[in-house]
């Protein structure tokens, strides 16, 4: 069994995606990051980074002592591993894999989040921080798009590199992007929407968070970004 602690973001998403493509059996725990629930310390034990996900494996291959797993990349590569599954053994197809899973957590996740910041959920609009992150979103979303002009997927096959990297194209408006834009970016995201793991880990979404909040006015942006530096000094 893997215990899930999870909310309902793009990084969350990723592994809700792999365990219902393997169909492993598993259990969510809602961390809910709008609340702080994130630095309680029973969850820290676990995320000593204070995001989600994480999991804990209480059955992992070695028939040891139960293992904990946090970041969503070390996550993902963690249960790739341990079922054989959407990560190949050919080295060709592994390294190309793990290259644009890297990719996606260390360039498009970061950038998309701060473009999403800046221009939504940022105290103060700052018009050279919002061009500088939706330009850079904007540069990423080609750079897939040519990646995908003679392939079906990131790595060839369908892996845990476009499981990474699907749930932070999912809010491409709120990032300021066109997918008409990308047309092979396009076919290859309406490709993985349609897929029924796809559609059953976003249901189990909108189960655990079923109206995900709007933006902050401004109000409430003085009082979550004031919340937010007393909870982290």
């Amino acid at each position: 069994m893997i215990e899930l602690y999870y909310w309902t973001t793009p990084n969350g998403h990723k592994i809700t995606l792999f365990l219902e493509e393997a169909q492993l059996p598993y259990e969510i725990h809602p961390v809910n990051i709008g609340r702080g629930e994130q630095f309680k310390p029973e969850f820290l034990a676990i995320a000593p980074n204070n995001r989600i996900p994480s999991i804990v494996d209480r059955a992992p291959k070695d028939g040891g002592a139960p293992i904990s797993v946090f970041e969503s990349g070390a996550i993902l590569l963690y249960l790739a591993e341990k079922t054989g599954k959407f990560l190949s053994s050919d080295i060709r197809k592994r390294i190309a894999t793990l290259e644009w899973l890297f990719w996606q957590v260390g360039g498009l996740g970061p950038m998309a989040g701060q473009n999403n910041h800046f221009r939504n959920y940022a105290p103060e609009k700052i018009p050279y921080a919002i061009k500088r992150y939706m330009d850079e979103t904007n540069r990423l979303y080609g750079v897939m798009n040519k990646r995908l002009a003679d392939r079906e997927f990131l790595a060839g096959e369908y892996s845990i590199a476009d499981m990474a990297s699907y749930p932070w194209i999912v809010p491409y408006v709120a990032q300021g992007q066109t997918l008409d834009d990308f047309p092979h970016l396009k076919r290859w995201f309406e490709a993985i929407k349609g897929r029924p793991a796809t559609i059953a880990a976003y249901a189990k979404a909108k189960e655990i968070n079923p109206a995900p909040p709007a933006p902050p006015d401004d109000e409430a942006r003085k009082h979550l970004f004031g919340q937010t530096a007393a909870k982290t000094v």
